[in-house]
């Protein structure tokens, strides 16, 4: 049976590397991906699929983006329910929202290594990792004049294998009620 997922791509118009949402959604179809649907220019594409290995099925996405491409498109894919669940559990419930705050979603390709303790504080006190599931990490960042210091991602530990792409914990709760809606 058909399942409805978002693949959260990282490094889609962004640093020069633009493409347009059109041609996203045409090379999501060649893969044979049904009801291909795409949310604002960040890469998030929404999709029917019947396969049930999303890991395998997020390498294979990005193997097919960077033929098309040119460049590297790590991808990560989770059903609408996973995401709906992520957002249900309020992983930032107890932070107070400032103007300096940004709350962010790192969707990983691995789980973190195990035996972290959390809060994970940067060096700089630019960024906190709060707690982390399996396919998440969960970000706060504190912005220096006004500005991000760095990208979520990079919160990620030294020798941590995988991939990773940040989304505001707000638009995350936007990609999955479009997803539902699309």
């Amino acid at each position: 049976m058909a399942q409805t997922c978002i693949a959260f791509l990282r490094a889609i118009n962004v640093g020069g590397r633009t493409v347009k949402m059109e041609r996203l959604r045409a090379l999501f179809a060649e893969l044979g991906l049904e009801r291909v649907r795409s949310y604002i220019q960040s890469g998030n594409v929404f999709f029917d699929t019947e396969e049930q290995d999303l890991s395998a099925l997020g390498r294979r996405i990005g193997r097919h983006l960077e033929a098309a491409l040119g460049f590297p498109v790590p991808t990560m894919v989770r059903t609408v329910e996973e995401v709906e669940e992520l957002v249900a559990a309020e992983p930032f419930a107890g932070v107070e929202v400032t103007p300096e705050l940004r709350l962010c979603v790192v969707f990983l390709s691995e789980p973190l290594p195990g035996g972290l303790e959390f809060p994970l504080r940067s060096a700089k006190g630019d960024w906190e990792i709060l707690g982390a599931t399996p396919g998440a990490a969960y970000v706060v960042m504190h912005l220096r004049g006004g500005r991000l210091g760095s990208n979520p991602a990079t919160a990620l530990p030294p020798g941590y294998g995988g991939q990773g792409t940040s989304r505001f914990f707000h638009t995350t709760a936007k990609i999955v009620a479009a997803a539902r809606k699309a």
